[in-house]
Order: structure tokens, then sequence, then C-alpha cells
């Protein structure tokens, strides 16, 4: 099949980034293991790479206990969330997608924008010239030339955004653990998250695959995989 082939090229030139989004709640969690074992099935384990945000390196976890549980204002938050990804693009993203591997990460800079952004209602202009420091990388030239038309944002191939009411994603949790700071947010907050990702995926639809995790957990595993096999990332 064209959809096989077109696979194992883009996993073979330059890598499959795959980011998982949503609350707290919405079930990213179960998904990003069952889509880490089908991946795992096709490429081999150790072609895939399971990772989070905040979070991937000692460093960026490191940063991420400080960002869920400590006061700060939200300008902090987000310097803070931006070095652990720069990180974890330095030292695990960047180079498994220079292998060939794939990436299935728990959140990256969408969440950023909902939460800093949609959540905490910090400037999305600021995020936006942090999100470009951040992530730049350099097109692959003959010459190696520099310049700054040889800068791309790296951005995820696919990501999938899991959308459920956030009064239901607080049933889910009540009870499960002690909150951090954004969790222990009242609903409101989490209507905000919610927006904030959506004006995300207005800005890149094609990235986007929105699915509505307020179903059976079969329901929603059959709609990731078919967004995942859509863009032809799995036989």
């Amino acid at each position: 099949m064209l959809s096989d082939v077109l696979s194992q090229l883009k996993t073979a030139e330059q890598g499959l980034f795959i980011s998982f989004e949503g609350i707290d709640g919405a079930g990213k969690s179960t998904h990003i293991e069952a889509l880490v074992a089908a991946f795992n099935a096709e490429h081999g384990a150790d072609k895939v790479i399971h990772t989070r945000e905040p979070g991937g390196t000692p460093l960026a976890e490191k940063l991420r206990q400080l960002i869920l549980n400590d006061p700060m204002d939200a300008l902090t938050e987000s310097f803070l969330v931006f070095a652990a990804r720069r990180d974890h693009l330095n030292q695990v993203i960047e180079p498994a997608l220079a292998r060939g591997d794939v990436v299935l990460c728990d959140r990256f800079t969408d969440a950023t924008f909902a939460y800093q952004g949609g959540g905490r209602g910090f400037d999305l202009k600021t995020l936006s010239i942090l999100e470009r420091f951040t992530q730049q990388i350099r097109r692959l030239e003959p010459e190696n030339a520099y310049n700054l038309d040889d800068l791309l944002i790296r951005q995820p191939d696919l990501t999938i955004w899991f959308d459920l009411p956030p009064e239901i994603a607080a049933e889910r949790l009540a009870g499960a653990r002690v909150p951090d700071k954004f969790e222990a947010q009242p609903v409101e907050f989490f209507r905000q998250v919610a927006a904030g990702y959506q004006h995300r995926m207005d800005e890149n639809p094609a990235r986007f695959a929105k699915i509505n995790a307020h179903q059976s957990r079969e329901a929603v595993w059959a709609d990731v995989l078919a967004a995942v096999k859509s863009k032809g990332f799995l036989a």
C-alpha cells in the first residue's frame, strides 16, 4: 500500500513525532500506551520513544516538579516550561528523529498555549516568541549553509487532542490522587484550557486530530487508531 511506503519513508528519513494533548482525566495515558504497543509491533521497541512534557530528561523532570507545584507568575512558569522543552528537544526528541525513530510525547507546546495561554490568560504573542526561540531547528543543506531562511520550527507531525468536558474529567479524577496546582484549578480554568486547545487547532487544522474522549474506551481507541492510520503512520 502507498500508505505503508510513505510510513516507511517518513520514519527512515526523519522520524515521526506524535504529541498527545488534553486535560488530566481525558484518557491520554491509556491510549498512549496502546499506541506505543502498536508502533512497537510494527517498528520494533528500540525504534519507539515514549516521553512526556514537562519532563523527559533529568533536568526537565526537575523543572517539572517546580512547574506543577511551586507558586509563580505566568511568565516565570512559561520560561520554565520552555527551558524544560529546550532540553527535552536537544537531549531526546531531535536525536530520536534524526535516527528515524518514532517519538510519542505526552503533551508538547500546544499544552503551553492551552494552559499558560488559555488557562492563565498569558499573552499568546510572547508564547509564540518563546516557541520560535525554543523549537528552531536547521534544514539539512549540502553546503551546510546557515541563514535565517534555514530555520524551521519543530512541531509534531500529528497532534491527537483528547477533548473532554472539564466536569467529566473532574469526576474521573476525584480521589484518584493528590492534585497538583493545575489539577486543583476550578472547572472554569479548564474551560479556558479547552478554548486554548481549540484556538491552536483552528490555527493548525491539518496537524490536529480532535478525539471525542467522552466515549467508551474502545470507541476512543478506534478513533485514535483511525487518525494515525489516516496519515499513513501505521499499516
